[in-house]
């Protein structure tokens, strides 16, 4: 699960940084579910959205905030940082093969509001 977690880290790092081509040869097994519905499903449709996300946000940042793992899955939190100071909470879910690779994701994205009910932070 240690190795898992550090992979997935690896991957959305390495996608987000404008590589994804790397991340899907190094991370992804053979076949890759999408679960966001943004996204291409399959390695191609991954590919496309992180060259186009790299091409036109090139200022982004993402920090992995924690990482959780049970069995063959993975979760990420992260806070992304688009231009403009658009900031953003995420929560990725990665499903693993019995070889460590990548075959599955779902997600889910909330844009961090400038006021809240509460003094609590969203992470």
């Amino acid at each position: 699960m240690k190795q898992n977690k550090e992979n997935a880290i690896a991957f959305y790092k390495t996608a987000y940084e404008g590589n994804p081509k790397e991340a899907i040869e190094k991370f992804v097994g053979d076949n890759y579910t999408q679960h966001n519905p943004a996204v291409a499903n399959g390695k191609q449709g991954f590919i496309d959205y992180f060259e186009r996300m790299a091409k036109d946000y090139p200022d982004k940042s993402i920090e992995f905030v924690r990482a959780i793992a049970q069995d063959d899955l993975v979760a990420l939190h992260t806070h992304q940082i688009w231009p403009g100071n658009d900031q953003y909470v995420t929560m990725d879910f990665f499903r693993f093969d019995n070889n460590g690779k990548i075959i599955e994701h779902w997600d889910s994205i909330q844009q961090i509001p400038q006021d809240s009910a509460n003094d609590n932070t969203m992470y």
